[in-house]
């Protein structure tokens, strides 16, 4: 690598005189864009020379291709897994994109040279791993912030973005942006390139290493042909002190030293969002939309302007919300504006200044009042788009023209959106691509669920039985352009890579709970063959399965499958003998399982629910007779979990197979004062986890209950009320009363007020006794 050298000190500062035009900028700065169109009109350059990868070749062209609407972005990432990537997004205003527009309509020579991506990857991962070691450490970090709090703070401004835009952002005045950019990055450098040699090395020498690779491909312009002066070097601010020619050059050698990823590249539509600092991929403009305004007030010469149609616009959001202000109220907000402006001897109001004044006058001193109108201003919805034939991965075609087919491209879009589905087939239209419309919806948004990319979300039906109805939510973000060139790696097509994600999840399957499951997003995929697959796994994994609980989760994975599968046109006929296998053992295994404690018992609560429902809902193929045995003998056994006993009395009382002379035998055997009150008052807990309306409606079960309560002794009765309160604390208000209404009829006491009695709040000395009751010592319970 090329030695460090004092890059900014002497003679080796940039110079114009016989070189090339240098004009360093903040990514993303009007007043940046405005400027370098100016000088580029001015040079008529040969060759434009931008800080970007510069194996972005083709793709680079292409970003000023008709039909691209920015914010659109490069997307470098590995072409191995784990997938790593790289962004550099683009908005209308970047001046880097108006560069390559300007080089396109002049037929001009323009490269990006920075480091190439496949190098750049490689670098991240050894900057990332002595960072995250030093992150621990007690040393300080670079003071980069600070200074520019500092400089904030000496510029009387309430923080550095407000300093930014009115001292640079604002000033029109020709050549002025580059000259003062020029001189302030060289004075940062200075104050703080030997700190962050000092504490961040790695970040040091890459830094180095990219202007060294930088100089390098200046030099190489200059020797293809291109005049010096001729050449415009577009780069950040804090590198252009760095590129003067005179400095050394990446040697051959050096270039071949630095490591390698196999690395691709593809462009993407981006968001304002994203490039706010809201979000995970920032490119730190937390005003995108604010700062869209401004560059188009600055072409249209009509600066001046800007606050009346930034502050109209937070206006009529908030009219939009449903919260009016006046013209009136707009006038004296520009008025205010302008007023902050000139305490601060600007010559325009900044961005701070426009929220500050919406503030007052908008929101009477209220952020929270405008807050939202605010955010839709300044970061707005824009989202970019790409034409056909402009370069992306296969995966990303794919997706576009699915999207296309399914009548779903309106709903790419960074605002959420409802999307109902109706699978069942529409006999209303004529071809049969419209008859299953629907259901191609599905598959394809199942497809993209099974990938990982986040553009749709599946809600839960408003008809729990309803097989045939779906519900998603659908929202575009860049974070699903990504993961959708990730899936590259994994298939050509959206269908291609679904497989094989399903695939290697199915070589992977260790239990027939999970192999039910993919079954399930097989056939929710449109995949019969890696459906086959997956049925092949679990009547394999069936044969040692020894779970009462997985078996109970495979028996319902494989339920819901034949109740929808003729929905998706799916044969499902080779899960019957599977399901009738393994709810066969289930059952046999419920006495065994019910052998648990209380932590164990929901789980096992849950299982025995889902093998009770698959027998309602496929008697015909299921052995229900033996089920229902299976469930009378557990609610009659005492030495099994009190709690699942009474759990499984509750059923067979919700279906009809147990009567009121059994139900009252059994509860004066649970309930009496032989039994250990936790036991009586678990019992009663797993009895009234199901179907209220039977427990309410049965008299005699309270009548026994009451007297049960009333002969514990003081200590017993403190015992079973651990039990009687959680039970009673899943009730809701209006099946209280319905107790309170009952109990009022045993004791003998008009209804009404046995309600009022036992619905009051408590009293200082209840709740003395309820605190007493908190530190009881419940011994080995």
């Amino acid at each position: 690598m090329a030695k460090p050298v004092q890059r900014l000190y002497g003679d080796e500062r940039v110079s114009e005189a016989s070189g090339p035009h240098y004009f360093g900028i903040r990514h993303l700065s009007p007043a940046g864009s405005y400027h370098l169109l100016a000088l580029l009109q001015t040079v008529k350059p040969t060759a434009i020379l931008i800080e970007g990868p510069s194996d972005a070749g083709e793709l680079a062209a292409q970003l000023t291709s008709r039909g691209v609407v920015p914010p659109v972005a490069l997307l470098a990432y590995t072409d191995q897994l784990p997938v790593r990537t790289l962004l550099y997004p683009f908005a209308d205003y970047s001046p880097e994109y108006q560069a390559l527009k300007w080089a396109r309509r002049n037929n001009c020579h323009a490269e990006f040279i920075d480091l190439p991506t496949e190098v750049s990857l490689a670098l991240a991962d050894r900057r990332r791993a002595p960072q995250a070691e030093a992150s621990g450490s007690d040393e300080p970090q670079l003071s980069t912030g600070s200074l520019y709090s500092r400089i904030a703070e000496l510029s009387g401004e309430p923080d550095y973005e407000s300093y930014w835009e009115r001292h640079f952002e604002h000033n029109l005045q020709p050549d002025a942006y580059r000259r003062a950019i020029l001189h302030y990055s060289t004075e940062m450098r200075v104050l703080t390139e030997g700190e962050e040699l000092r504490l961040a090395p790695q970040e040091s020498a890459y830094n180095e290493i990219r202007e060294s690779y930088m100089r390098r491909k200046i030099h190489e312009a200059v020797a293809s042909g291109h005049l010096p002066e001729k050449i415009v070097v577009l780069s950040g601010a804090h590198h252009t002190p760095a590129l003067a020619l005179s400095l050394p050059a990446m040697t051959d050698e050096e270039l071949a030293k630095l490591p390698r990823v196999p690395a691709k590249m593809t462009l993407m539509p981006y968001s304002y969002y994203k490039l706010s600092s809201h979000s995970g991929y920032g490119a730190g403009n937390q005003a995108p939309a604010y700062f869209e305004l401004l560059w188009r007030c600055i072409q249209q010469g009509e600066l001046a302007a800007l606050p009346a149609l930034y502050l109209s616009s937070v206006a009529s959001r908030m009219r939009e919300e449903g919260t009016w202000r006046s013209t009136a109220s707009v006038i004296e907000a520009v008025r205010l504006a302008d007023a902050l402006a000139a305490m601060h001897d600007g010559i325009r109001p900044t961005w701070r200044d426009l929220r500050d004044a919406a503030t007052v006058l908008f929101g009477y001193g209220e952020y929270s009042v405008v807050a939202e109108a605010l955010a839709r201003t300044d970061i707005g919805t824009a989202i970019g788009s790409l034409p056909e034939g402009v370069s992306q991965t296969p995966v990303q075609d794919d997706l576009n023209r699915e999207l296309k087919r399914l009548k779903l491209e309106k709903y790419k879009s960074l605002v959420a959106a409802d999307l109902e589905l109706d699978l069942r087939e529409n006999r209303r239209v004529k071809s049969e691509e419209s008859a299953y419309l629907d259901l191609n919806r599905s598959v394809f948004l199942h497809r993209l669920a099974a990938l990982g990319i986040r553009f749709a979300r599946k809600q839960n039906v408003r008809q729990s039985d309803a097989t045939w109805a779906e519900h998603w939510v659908l929202q575009w973000s860049p974070e699903a352009e990504i993961e959708t060139v990730e899936s590259t790696l994994k298939g050509e097509t959206i269908e291609l890579a679904t497989a094989y994600v399903i695939h290697e999840e199915l070589l992977a399957c260790a239990d027939i709970a999970a192999a039910a499951k993919l079954i399930r997003r097989s056939c929710e995929c449109g995949l019969p063959q890696v459906m086959g697959q997956a049925t092949s796994a679990l009547q394999r994994l069936a044969v040692d399965a020894g779970s009462f609980e997985q078996i109970a989760q495979t028996v319902h994975e494989l339920s819901v499958m034949l109740q929808y599968g003729s929905i998706r046109r799916v044969d499902t006929a080779a899960l019957i003998p599977i399901m009738q296998q393994l709810f066969l053992r289930g059952a046999l295994m419920l006495q065994e399982a019910a052998g648990c404690n209380d932590d164990a018992a929901a789980g096992i609560i849950e299982a025995i629910h889902l093998l009770n429902t698959a027998a309602l809902e496929h008697y015909e193929d299921l052995d229900d007779q033996l089920w229902i045995e299976q469930l009378r003998r557990l609610a009659e056994r005492d030495d099994r979990n009190a709690k699942l006993s009474g759990y499984a009395f509750s059923i067979l009382l919700e279906r009809n197979a147990a009567g009121e002379e059994e139900c009252a035998k059994e509860v004066s055997r649970r309930l009496s004062p032989g039994i250990p009150a936790d036991l009586g008052a678990g019992w009663f807990e797993g009895i009234s986890m199901r179907n209220r309306y039977a427990l309410l409606s049965r008299t005699y079960l309270w009548r026994q209950l009451d007297a049960y309560v009333g002969s514990l002794e003081a200590e017993p009765f403190k015992r079973s009320l651990v039990f009687l309160r959680r039970a009673f604390g899943s009730f809701e208000p209006r099946e209280k009363a319905a107790i309170a209404e009952m109990m009022g009829d045993l004791w003998g006491v008009s209804t009404e007020s046995a309600g009022v009695a036992l619905q009051q709040p408590l009293n200082e000395q209840e709740k003395e006794s309820l605190d007493e009751l908190n530190d009881f010592d419940f011994g080995d319970l």
